[in-house]
């Protein structure tokens, strides 16, 4: 979808963008939300943060990196804000795992609820490593650079070896 770098976008525009970034929208909240009323306030935030910026957004990364920065620094900075656990929600409750039980759908349960776990940047990064993007990518969502990518996501796939051996 094309949209205007310049100017905001026309809320007809905008709901289409929504849907069509919706997934990594949905994902992320779910990935920082501890219940369903988390994850109802930083979709929320999230769409705000995304209205405001996207006449400012000059198109110099790709939109879909400027969607999970605009996501991920919106989760981060709220989680930062409460630091407070409240109930959870099991994590594939948001993301559309299959209904039926099966070796698959158990082994992405024990691996999102270790993914839960994590601290907030760790998250990030896997997240989008998960959604099999550059670490090139990566480092421009998140600041870091590309070595640093690399390392901790090398540490943190071996810490969630770790736990799951653990369990």
């Amino acid at each position: 979808m094309a949209l205007s770098h310049t100017a905001p976008a026309s809320a007809t525009d905008f709901e289409a963008f929504v849907r069509e970034h919706r997934p990594i929208i949905v994902r992320i909240c779910w990935l920082y939300a501890r219940n369903t009323a988390d994850f109802d306030d930083l979709y929320q935030e999230i769409l705000l943060h995304l209205w405001r910026g996207l006449g400012r957004f000059k198109g110099r990364s790709r939109t879909t990196s400027w969607v999970y920065r605009i996501c991920l620094n919106t989760c981060i900075s709220c989680y930062r804000r409460e630091r407070r656990h409240r109930g959870t929600l099991p994590l594939e409750y948001g993301i559309g795992l299959p209904a039926e039980e099966g070796d698959r759908t158990e082994h992405l349960k024990e691996l999102y609820a270790l993914i839960d776990r994590l601290d907030p940047i760790e998250k990030a990064l896997i997240l989008l490593w998960l959604d099999e993007v550059p670490y090139d990518e990566i480092a421009a969502i998140t600041g870091l650079g590309r070595n640093t990518v690399a390392s901790k996501l090398r540490r943190i796939r071996l810490k969630l070896r770790e736990q799951a051996e653990n369990q």
